[in-house]
């Protein structure tokens, strides 16, 4: 009788919906079981309201991610509502998709044409089918992730050891998946050049695809050396920039290293919370799209190309990538002193505008479950991730590292054994979701 609305409905979601919702990390469990509002009614700049009106401020995922220039941005919203006036779909194609390939195509002169889709995991897809059919060979080297598709979980079927689980990622079951499929895709090591070497000498590697950073920076020329060997070999050169793309330059964070790919894709940040990605690439790789089939109803919709046009209007107007690495380094200086203050161990990691830290310690989930749960009483949601927007003040994240501090002051307690963790949860521990290793 006391639960809120939000979970009550997640509740009856779970009788309907294998897993309860469509995406695993938005699941309340890798949250704060129990208590995690689950749903929301609006949203706004960096705000949430759930279903029983309670307004929350986002300092944790930002729709993973996806809204660098807040929630509900007018700018974005008023040419998305403008166009659906005059009909989101017909039996033409939409003039803003040619109008989208032309911009990106400015940003990466480096390319000469685009295929736009909706999601990462379409675009990761479509950028290997068609390096596949580029390069004529099956077989990928592969550091990062790079979605849901059965090509990326085959990985998991690989008899060799050095499979997701191991350097990767957890938690990615390939139930599902052919094991037929084993032995094609082979992942290596961030920052690792002899592994890849030996993936690349001891199989007939078509394809390298990689995120060009994620938790650290590149070390000894590694990007550059990748790059090199792909020339040498002969082998398509794919950038994943679904996640970081947007976030430290206007365009790909290769940008900053001088290295350039034969594709990149784009994701998250391009539509401001639409739909849409992005597979940008040189003619002479992306032309054999035209030898394999890719076609998709919605990939033609004109809210994506629509919402990307005005985000990218403003991001380059606002040098929202310079703001919110800014912000992500301020609370990534903020963790840092509380932390020493306080005596807890914390690993912080990830670039600055997707910072995140774990806890140094046996405890560090049910850590990690109770900051959470004093964050949402605060009227914060909280996780040990943090997707800046350029929303987000510091007055904002003045007020989220005072709690912060309070909360670490209290799990300094428990670590001496002055209280106990289990007493301060007021329900289940969180979920263990993906873990990203390198």
């Amino acid at each position: 009788m006391n639960k809120k609305l939000g979970q009550k409905l997640y509740k009856r979601a779970k009788t309907i919906i294998p897993g309860g919702n469509m995406f695993l990390s938005k699941r309340p469990e890798m949250h704060l079981p129990d208590q995690w509002p689950s749903y929301y009614s609006k949203a706004k700049g960096c705000y949430v309201w759930d279903l029983d009106d309670v307004k929350y401020i986002d300092t944790s995922i930002m729709g993973i991610g996806t809204n660098t220039l807040g929630y509900c941005n007018k700018e974005v919203d008023k040419a998305v509502i403008e166009n659906i006036k005059r009909s989101n779909l017909s039996t033409f194609n939409c003039p803003e998709e040619v109008k989208l390939a032309e911009r990106l195509i400015e940003i990466n002169p480096w390319a000469d044409m685009v295929r736009l889709a909706r999601t990462g995991g379409e675009a990761n897809a479509i950028s290997i089918r068609i390096a596949r059919a580029a390069s004529g060979k099956d077989k990928v080297a592969v550091c990062g992730y790079h979605g849901w598709h059965d090509w990326y979980l085959s990985v998991n079927h690989n008899n060799v050891g050095d499979d997701l689980s191991n350097h990767l990622l957890k938690g990615l079951d390939p139930n599902g998946v052919p094991k037929s499929l084993q032995n094609t895709v082979f992942p290596f090591t961030y920052n690792n050049f002899e592994e890849l070497s030996q993936i690349v000498r001891d199989n007939d590697i078509g394809v390298i695809k990689m995120e060009v950073k994620r938790n650290f920076e590149p070390e000894d020329g590694f990007l550059k050396k990748v790059r090199d060997l792909a020339t040498k070999k002969n082998i398509v050169l794919i950038f994943d920039e679904c996640t970081s793309g947007f976030r430290e330059t206007f365009g790909g964070i290769f940008k900053k290293y001088q290295v350039e790919p034969d594709m990149a894709m784009f994701g998250k940040t391009l539509g401001n919370g639409y739909a849409i990605t992005a597979v940008v690439g040189k003619r002479n790789i992306m032309e054999a799209a035209q030898n394999t089939f890719m076609s998709s109803t919605f990939w033609s919709e004109r809210i994506g190309p629509t919402a990307a046009l005005k985000t990218l209007e403003i991001m380059e107007r606002e040098k929202s990538w310079e703001r919110i690495t800014y912000l992500g380094n301020y609370l990534k200086e903020g963790w840092e002193k509380s932390a020493q203050v306080n005596k807890v161990p914390i690993k912080l990691f990830g670039i600055p505008a997707i910072s995140s830290f774990i806890f140094e310690h046996k405890d560090s989930l049910k850590f990690k479950t109770y900051l959470t749960q004093e964050f949402l009483k605060k009227g914060f949601l909280a996780t040990t991730s943090f997707y800046a927007a350029t929303p987000h003040s510091e007055e904002i994240l003045n007020k989220y590292l005072q709690i912060f501090d309070e909360v670490l002051f209290k799990i300094k307690r428990c670590i001496d054994g002055m209280d106990s963790i289990d007493t301060l949860l007021e329900g289940p521990v969180a979920h263990d979701g993906l873990k990203r290793l390198n």
